[in-house]
Parts: structure tokens; sequence; C-alpha cells
């Protein structure tokens, strides 16, 4: 039996709204996770993360480990009671960040040796650990499994290797975990855009048995076509029963198009990264707030929206906001592109459960075209 319930109140199509109940909430689904990648969503308090409706944020083990130290997070209470954050928080393995950030990293059966982007300093990373970093000492909710994840494109016999030796990674992983009341473990689904190979990571992963299954390997370099081509196929090849997680996606009109595929969860840094440099995401696509054309417009981002960053303040204020960089600018943009992804879920739950999703999501397709 897994640890939290799943509970599916209605579908449309194959889009699925629903419920997954954990210790510290319930995250409602399609849900979108902001990335709070050192113990904090950039830029923004907690308290603003949580007033956008988000149920979930994502930790990074990775980065957590090397600074400030998983052993130093758990003595001072765990990754929860660190940053203030109360509601529920999935932390990845921390294997995606040593294949892209790492200066060296080598990978055997045993664990992925590599060394630290920050000082160069040398850190072995195998499955057992990162389940003891994530579940023991970050005190995370949803652990994720150690995984070898591929570039793309990437060879058949390249996939096939890393997405067979994530399946045997997740095994132990498995093992290490345990049984656990209040903590979930999923597993992730490798091999690139080859449907066969897909298929094959599922049935492996399935004989394991997980509490939750993700889909790895994209938004890497394929391109949202190929990205759509391999959600055709690789969420139907996962439990129906249990949630699924598109890893690191997306933009606006992968998430719709996601869940219009039974997608349940997702997380990305574009958010709070597009906030930075000055692009805000609106009902209409993405908007650049450097340019000129918003220096004297007085109307918000989004006059409906209940964030009060895309409400009360005029385009013309934050265009001089991020012309003059100011870091206000950045704290507004950032906050009001989490609010705008969370309205998005909302919305995209709503037509689910009224079972208008196909009018949404070409209505939704429609407005981004031209906006």
């Amino acid at each position: 039996m897994a640890a939290f319930p799943f509970e599916i109140a209605a579908t449309d199509g194959a889009a699925r709204a629903g419920v997954l109940k954990t210790a510290r909430g319930d995250i409602r689904t399609p849900a979108f996770m902001p990335v709070g990648t050192a113990a904090t969503v950039k830029a923004l308090t907690v308290d603003q993360v949580a007033s956008t409706g988000a149920d979930i944020i994502l930790g990074n083990t990775y980065h957590l480990m090397l600074r400030p130290g998983a052993e130093r997070v758990s003595r001072l209470g765990g990754l929860h009671r660190f940053m203030r954050w109360e509601k529920p928080i999935l932390t990845d393995s921390g294997g995606f960040q040593v294949m892209s950030l790492s200066n060296i990293a080598k990978v055997t059966e045993e664990a992925v040796t590599f060394a630290s982007h920050i000082d160069g300093s040398r850190h072995v990373l195998s499955p057992e650990r990162s389940v003891e970093i994530q579940a023991d000492l970050l005190g995370s909710d949803i652990v994720m499994q150690l995984d070898e994840c591929v570039a793309w494109p990437a060879e058949e016999s390249r996939a096939a290797e890393a997405l067979r030796l994530s399946a045997r990674w997740g095994a132990r992983c498995k093992a290490a975990f345990g049984e656990r009341e209040h903590q979930a473990l999923f597993g992730i689904q490798q091999g690139s855009t080859i449907e066969g190979l897909r298929r094959e990571s599922a049935e492996r992963l399935v004989e394991i048995g997980f509490d939750g299954y993700a889909i790895g390997g994209l938004a890497v370099g394929e391109g949202h076509e190929a990205m759509c081509e391999v959600l055709d196929y690789a969420p139907g090849l996962l439990p129906a029963d249990r949630p699924r997680y598109l890893m690191g996606v997306g933009k606006p009109i992968d998430l719709v198009e996601a869940v219009a595929r039974g997608v349940d969860m997702f997380d990305c840094v574009l958010p709070t990264r597009s906030g930075r440099h000055g692009q805000a995401w609106t009902w209409n696509g993405p908007i650049n707030l450097k340019n000129a054309r918003f220096a004297e417009d007085d109307t918000p981002l989004d006059e409906a929206s209940t964030c009060p960053a895309s409400r009360d303040y005029s385009k013309a204020y934050l265009h001089h906001l991020v012309k003059a960089e100011e870091i206000l600018g950045q704290v507004l943009l950032s906050w009001h592109n989490i609010a705008h992804f969370q309205a998005l879920t909302a919305a995209m739950r709503a037509a689910i459960a009224e079972g208008r999703f196909e009018a949404f999501r070409r209505d939704f397709r429609s407005a981004q075209r031209t906006g």
C-alpha cells in the first residue's frame, strides 16, 4: 500500500484532477512545485510562496548536501523547520545536478563520485546515501530515487545503459527506504525518446513498486514537440492509480499539453528565473518588461489575480524597476510568475472537474499564439 493516498476526483480524456494526501497536507493535482534550490524559492519568502496557492515545493539534494550540508540541516531540525515551510517538500535525488553541474563526475555501479562545483571537494553519492540525505537528514516528504539522466540526443545503447542502471539503483533506493508511514518514494522512468526503452523502464519500476512515478529524461534539449511525442505514450505506461510527475517542466504550454496526456505534477525553475531577468508570464504568453513599450503602461500584469505583485503594480513601475536593476523588480516578477503558474494549475483542475478541459486547452493554445 502506498504511503500517501492518491484520490482521482475527475477525469476528462487523459487529464486527471485529484489529491495526493500527505501527512503535511493535501497536494491538489495537477500541481506545480516551485523550486527551492538552496532552501529558498529564489527572491521570495515562504509566506509569499504559500500565498500563491502552492501546496508543495521542491528542494535540491545536491545543493543542500554541499551547502550548508545535510547533516547541518538535520541538526537544525530538518529542512521544513530550517526554511520555515510547513507544507510538503519533494526533494530530487541529486543525480541530475551531479551530471550537469559537477566539475568531474564518475559513474560506477556502486555510486557516482563527483567534485563540487563550489570548491572542488570530492563526494560520493550512492542510492543509499541519496535516500539517507533526503529522508533522514532533510526530512523530505517525497523522496526521489537516484537515477542517471542522459542528455538528448542519446544513442539507444547509451539510453538503455542509463535506464537499466537507474532501475538497479531504484531497487537499492527502495531497500534503503524501507516502509515509512509519513514519507513516500518515487521511481523515475528513463529511456530518452525511445518508446521501447520507456516501456522497459516502466516495467522495471512497476516490478520494484513505488509510491509514485516520475517521467525523467525530458526537458533536456529535445524540444516541445518531441517531448509531447514521448508523453503521448509514456504516462500510460505507468500505474494509473499513482501520481505521475514530469520532472523539470516547464513553460505553461508544456504543462497544459502534459496534463492533456495524463501527467499530474511538475517542477521548474522557469518562473523565478524568468522573473529575475525581467520576463513575466501572462495568459497571453510571456512579456519582456525591459521593453520600452511598457514605460508608460499603467495597467497591472493581471488585474483579476489575488497576488499583489500581479494586481497592484503597473507595468510601467515594473519596467522602471527592471531597467533600474532594483531588487524589488526581481521579487515582484518572481512572485507574479509563481502565482501565474499556480493560477494555471487551478484553472486546469477546474476545467477537468467541469468536463471542459479540451475547450480550455484549445483556448489556451490560441491565446498563446496571439500573445
